[in-house]
């Protein structure tokens, strides 16, 4: 597993180790003790979830607030899809800044997001099944988020704009 740091402290890359051969490939997604070894991040992640979606779907930015604000662990199983952390901790240097990461079924990079960040991402390819880990429980009291398109984040969400398409829900955000 490779650790690569983003411009926003404790927002970081994982490219997780692959091994192919005649059969497909095998790969570790999560090691607790190599985690923490490779980032002193100690993360009892106690959910997991999934989404499926087509192309133009952006999701987000969502998050849990308060004592059920969550860290995740995110990755794109099938498909390409453009993650993004947005830094909502306001004593943060980096505080309303974001990082962007495609990751993809190929690439088989994941983003760690950390308590206090908002998350969402959208689908470039046809479809995309996105997978990832949270440590906390979902707690309905406790969702906030950003619109997609807040002008102060100014995201360019590599879409055609004619073609994205949002909840109503996060359209609300």
């Amino acid at each position: 597993m490779k650790i690569i740091p983003t411009a926003i402290d404790g927002c970081f890359v994982i490219e997780p180790a692959v091994f192919k051969d005649g059969r497909g490939y095998f790969m570790e997604t999560f090691n607790a003790a190599k985690f923490k070894e490779l980032t002193g991040i100690d993360t009892p992640f106690v959910q997991d979830n999934e989404s499926y979606s087509n192309y133009g779907v952006i999701r987000g930015l969502h998050l849990q607030q308060g004592k059920h604000a969550q860290a995740k662990l995110v990755r794109c199983i099938k498909g390409t899809i453009l993650d993004v952390a947005v830094d909502l901790r306001k004593e943060s240097k980096t505080y309303m800044q974001y990082v962007a990461v495609e990751l993809s079924g190929e690439n088989k990079k994941q983003l760690y997001v950390p308590r206090g960040f908002a998350h969402g991402y959208s689908v470039l390819s046809e479809e995309a099944l996105f997978a990832y880990k949270c440590d906390n429980f979902y707690n309905k009291g406790s969702e906030g988020g950003l619109r997609y398109d807040d002008p102060r984040l100014n995201i360019d969400w590599q879409l055609d704009a004619s073609k994205v398409l949002v909840s109503d829900k996060d359209i609300k955000l």
